[in-house]
């Protein structure tokens, strides 16, 4: 099957519009001008909602999913202008796959070297048949809430030199920024008004990177889901996920289907 075999029911259709559309307004109230990236997260969601998203008028361009073979299986169904996210905790033996994936945009998970290493070697495999693959973007995870069930690196000096062996060790890999994401009860409390502490420490992750590796470009911070999107807006997130709000209520993933 193809996208173009794929039916998008016409009700479905306008309803996730519409929900698009509310979330990219509310992103653009709080923006104030300023260039955010809205993540459309269609985990578990078939691909027929994504389709129905990336197609006119709404031209959707960037999903993210968690689950590495369900992208894949997505991935290879959808057209190729759709920009793909990996944002849930990656697994070593997982990079190989995801680095064949020609538009794999980002990667926002990355938490150690050996994973940064793996997906470079794969991705540089890829480019080498196929030259004209773009690098995969990175957004290194950093554990900004300190909680053992949270993936991420350890802020200060482990953050920095994850960042540093990224530049000048990755080739295949372009560094965007970093990427937390914080403690429940943080985020249920974060409005525009009310800053949360996961995102301010991540800001002054983004700035201690900038300033021990000497950037002379600014890094991304990937933060704010749709619990706490705005308040991560307003203190500077430069990309926001965005899931259940615009696509409802997700099914348990024994009865997702990748097809509706």
């Amino acid at each position: 099957m193809s996208e173009t075999d794929m039916k998008v029911d016409p009700a479905r259709a306008s309803a996730l519009i519409s929900q698009l559309q509310g979330v990219s307004e509310r992103v653009a109230a709080v923006a104030k001008g300023r260039a955010v990236r809205l993540v459309a997260v269609s985990k578990l969601k078939p691909a027929n909602d994504i389709l129905a998203l990336h197609e006119a008028p709404a031209r959707q361009l960037h999903f993210g999913e968690n689950y590495s073979q369900e992208l894949r299986e997505k991935a290879e169904l959808l057209p190729r202008t759709i920009q793909w996210h990996f944002i849930g905790g990656l697994q070593s033996g997982r990079c190989k796959d995801l680095a064949k994936i020609p538009n794999l945009w980002c990667v926002s998970s990355i938490d150690n070297l050996k994973k940064a290493q793996l997906l470079d070697k794969y991705r540089g495999d890829k480019i080498k048949g196929e030259p004209e693959t773009p690098k995969i973007n990175i957004h290194v995870q950093v554990n900004t809430s300190g909680e053992e069930s949270k993936s991420g690196c350890a802020p200060g000096d482990e953050v920095v030199s994850l960042c540093r062996a990224i530049v000048n060790d990755c080739p295949n890999l372009h560094l965007l920024g970093l990427m937390t994401i914080g403690a429940i009860a943080r985020s249920v409390a974060t409005t525009a008004e009310n800053e949360n502490e996961d995102f301010v420490l991540l800001k002054e992750q983004r700035d201690l990177v900038v300033k021990e590796l000497g950037l002379e470009r600014e890094l991304e911070l990937s933060m704010g889901m749709s619990e706490d999107f705005e308040g991560a807006i307003v203190m500077g997130s430069s990309e926001v996920r965005v899931g259940s709000t615009i696509f409802g209520v997700r099914p348990a993933k024994a009865d997702a289907k990748v097809v509706a």
